[in-house]
């Protein structure tokens, strides 16, 4: 790696060639403050805060977007540098209502962390600070146009990592102000909530409602894990207090760079179904609260003299790695049940797997089959639009309504595949993103681009991909099954499924919330939610994805995969 040599402060450092001032200081562990700046996101130099000054030039420059040089010499602290960051914050105040004893960011706005830093403590510029509006048409969080500095870190997240090109300015000057599309409430506008305007907004503009005034930086913590509600794998970072879960963020080391949907930032923590907290066995009409030994004791009594074919057991594609072994062990192992999975594993369509968020990235052509991502797997979705942004090409082959046709360059019914696999042949470097809608025929055919195609598979389950390694296949029939095992976790099961479910003389369903299937169960084991768990699942991609517990499971509560070991022991 070429490298130049610069002087920073005094202090002798070779930095990367092609690095900007601020990065080169960075990676000397020399603090430039900034506002506008993230890590994130492309550099526009518009608030100003990182000016510098540096030898022979002759006015200070920001140093988010100052290329080094070979014999730079600058002073990030010099005074007239402090002198410029001091009258940009003042004026900042000026503009806005930015009284922090009333903001819910006070304690962790990067605009107040800067005035404490450079000694400011009254307004030099006093302004009556016109009112400016609030809006709260958005279910998971608000926007305060008062704290807004139109640093425009929210723009550039909704474009450049979400291509959803929902967010802009209207008016000039003073006057300016975020909008949403053609200036329409955000609760109204194409705005999908997924939430990395929130993150990346340095003040108090934008506030997730749920945790809101819930508690600063240094009363939280924050455990490293992994969105587990659909098969991407996006990294994520669980914020809790005091055995409470407040929100969560996107992991911006993640592959996801960040970037989550409302199903993994915001959905899972308005869950309002009823949580099973303990063992239940069924006891004439109702079911009762047992200990595990007496509902384990049940389902093995019951069990025993029922294998083999008078057996079967399903479970969600949504269970992590250790579970599905250890599930397999006991029902395959040691019951020789039928087993399989309650959705879909693609195992049918005989495709190719392991295709990646960075091969969309570098796809120029992006052919989509049999599914929506947009629907279903939306943080990819977000990845296959920036592609189109930077010029790949989209083709889409559904007979349904599908969220990517108003994208599409192209569009196909599935008897045209052929023609839409011959567009793709004609490219360098496509990816295949196909979903459960195919069917065996028109797989064959989407099979001619192995070799020159990455394929991504749209699993319905998180863990689809391991459960298709382990053979599991979807589809259960209870006709004249003795015993059946259902272990849901926090899944539902269709009207349809649970209806069949009931066929069966001995039902037993491990999950997490109470549903239509507990109703009508023999016995019901609980199951640990998402941030309880510890362990890994296998995304699309073939990552091997770790899950952390950020909160304690309720007292007495078991993993699945130990309570399918205690099974084991009584069998």
């Amino acid at each position: 790696m070429a490298t130049v040599n610069i002087k920073i402060n005094g202090q002798q450092i070779q930095a990367r060639a092609g690095a900007t001032l601020l990065e080169a200081a960075k990676e000397a562990g020399i603090d430039i403050p900034t506002l506008c700046h993230h890590p994130a996101l492309a550099n526009i130099g518009a608030c100003r805060v990182c000016l510098v000054e540096v030898a022979k030039q002759r006015t200070l420059q920001p140093a988010c977007t100052f290329p080094i040089s070979e014999g730079m010499e600058v002073e990030t602290e010099s005074p007239k540098a402090v002198e410029a960051r001091k009258f940009v914050l003042e004026m900042l105040f000026s503009e806005r209502n930015h009284y922090c004893m009333y903001c819910e960011m006070s304690g962790d706005c990067e605009l107040q962390a800067l005035a404490y830093r450079y000694g400011l403590d009254h307004w030099t510029y006093p302004s009556p600070h016109a009112k400016m509006p609030v809006d709260g048409t958005r279910k998971y969080f608000i926007m305060d146009h008062n704290r807004c500095i139109l640093c425009r870190r929210c723009i550039r997240a909704c474009s450049d990592l979400v291509a959803n090109h929902t967010l802009g300015v209207r008016f000039r000057g003073a006057k300016t102000m975020i909008s949403a599309d053609m200036d329409v409430p955000f609760g109204d506008s194409t705005c999908v909530s997924c939430g990395t305007c929130l993150q990346v907004c340095p003040t108090g503009a934008l506030v997730d409602r749920k945790s809101a005034y819930m508690g600063r930086e240094v009363h939280v913590e924050h455990t490293a894990s992994a969105c587990t509600f659909c098969a991407v794998g996006c990294g994520t970072s669980v914020v809790t207090r005091a055995g409470h879960v407040l929100r969560v963020e996107g992991d911006w080391d993640a592959p996801n760079q960040g970037v989550l949907c409302v199903a993994g930032r915001f959905e899972p923590l308005y869950d309002r179904r009823e949580r099973i907290t303990s063992p239940m066995l069924r006891k004439g009409n109702g079911l009762v609260p047992v200990s595990w030994d007496e509902a384990l004791g049940a389902i093995a009594a019951k069990a025993k003299g029922n294998s083999g074919k008078k057996a079967a057991a399903y479970v969600t594609g949504k269970a992590l790695n250790d579970t599905l072994g250890e599930f397999l062990r006991v029902f395959q192992g040691k019951m020789q049940a039928t087993v399989g999975t309650v959705e879909p594993t693609l195992a049918d369509l005989d495709l190719p797997v392991g295709g990646s968020l960075a091969d969309v990235d570098a796809a120029d052509c992006i052919l989509v089959a049999g599914g929506d991502p947009l629907a279903t797997h939306r943080v990819l979705g977000y990845r296959v639009k920036r592609a189109l942004d930077k010029g790949a090409r989209l083709l889409v082959v559904t007979d349904k309504p599908n969220g990517m046709l108003p994208l599409a360059h192209r569009k196909f019914g599935m008897a045209q595949l052929d023609e839409a696999v011959k567009v793709c042949q004609g490219s360098a470097a496509p990816v295949v993103i196909y979903g459960g809608d195919l069917d065996k025929a028109s797989a064959r055919k989407l099979a001619t681009l192995v070799g020159k195609a990455r394929f991504i598979p749209l699993f319905p389950a998180s863990n689809g991909y391991r459960a298709r390694e382990l053979g599991l296949k979807n589809g259960f029939s209870a006709n004249g099954l003795k015993v059946l095992y259902l272990l849901l976790g926090d899944a539902e099961l269709p009207d349809e499924a649970v209806k069949e479910a009931r066929r069966a003389a001995f039902l037993v369903v491990h999950a997490a919330y109470k549903s239509a299937a507990t109703d009508v169960a023999d016995v019901v084991l609980p199951a640990p939610l998402w941030y309880e768990q510890e362990g890994s699942f296998t995304a699309l991609d073939g990552r091997k994805v770790a899950v952390k517990p950020a909160v304690a499971a309720p007292e007495g509560m078991l993993a699945e995969a130990a309570v399918l070991a205690r099974l084991a022991e009584r069998l």
